[in-house]
């Protein structure tokens, strides 16, 4: 740079920082919001501000009771005191009070990514839940030896740790699985104007309606990680953590190009279900994520 050019930028000034979108992670039944460690790392090196919560009766709030309404009470406190307005994610549990959350606070969602929870708690789901969760706890340990042991053949030594590093909430699944029978998904989608990316794991047994969860959605995009399960940010941290990082991009893209937030083509000829061994659960994958756009259709 000549004498010249540093006269010029000195009188410029310095080049204005480019505005990114704050993120609010929600964890999964059990766990708590030390499950988030690596995206909230990755976040938070790509400048951002990354911050996971503890739900009632978990991690740090453990002893207190779980509820809808007070799950809710804690994202809008979350994302209140990261500036008013965020781009939600939501993990099974997490994914469900996620959704609820963008439909009755719309005002406080750039965009909802919510991540294994494409299946309504319908009442036969939730009452067998139920018999397995009354079954376990009646263990001598109260599922604690089970619970650790699944956690350790599901995830690496690296996202056990995450798992388990807050402490797992083995009282709460009463009060969860009272809660989800008011739960309403698709009808809470329905209502999200804000751009929302669904995750599933290849072989998640959560994602049986995720057709009809995109179907739902006004501005939806499908995003399917190969190779992992229910748990997808665990067990494929790096690919969900892409995810996020282009979900975050797309909407700081979006904000700072005053266009409207949405995502996904508005061609029917595009629409995911077009191919019917597609629909039969035999998605074809490439060597990364395979996201599917989708306008809301009606």
């Amino acid at each position: 740079m000549t004498e010249r050019d540093r006269e010029r930028s000195a009188a410029a000034g310095p080049e204005p920082r480019r505005s990114t979108v704050p993120v609010v992670l929600v964890h999964g039944l059990r766990t708590s919001r030390t499950m988030w460690r690596v995206q909230v790392e990755a976040l938070e090196r790509s400048g951002r501000t990354a911050v996971a919560v503890d739900l009632p009766g978990h991690g740090v709030r453990r002893g207190e009771r779980f509820s809808l309404e007070a799950a809710d009470e804690t994202l809008v406190r979350a994302v209140d005191d990261v500036g008013g307005r965020a781009l939600v994610v939501g993990l099974s549990l997490g994914g469900y009070v996620a959704i609820a959350h963008a439909a009755r606070h719309p005002e406080q969602v750039i965009g909802l990514v919510a991540a294994s929870c494409c299946t309504r708690p319908r009442p036969p789901l939730v009452d067998a839940w139920a018999v397995a969760a009354g079954v376990i706890a009646r263990l001598p340990d109260a599922g604690a030896r089970l619970n650790q042991v699944l956690v350790e053949r599901m995830l690496s030594p690296a996202g056990a740790a995450d798992s388990g590093a807050g402490g797992f909430a083995l009282a709460v699944m009463g009060d969860v699985l009272r809660a989800m029978r008011s739960a309403r998904p698709l009808e809470d989608l329905a209502r999200v104007d804000a751009p929302v990316w669904l995750v599933n794991g290849r072989f998640d047994h959560f994602r049986g309606e995720e057709r009809a969860f995109l179907r739902a959605c006004r501005h939806g995009r499908l995003v399917v990680v190969p190779g992992a399960t229910h748990l997808v940010s665990l067990v494929r941290p790096t690919r969900f953590t892409r995810v996020l990082l282009e979900a975050a991009a797309e909407l700081e893209g979006a904000v700072a190009g005053g266009v409207p937030l949405s995502v996904g083509p508005t061609s029917e000829g595009q629409r995911p279900g077009a191919d019917a061994a597609d629909d039969a659960g035999l998605v074809g994958h490439h060597d990364d994520v395979v996201a599917e756009p989708v306008q809301h259709l009606r």
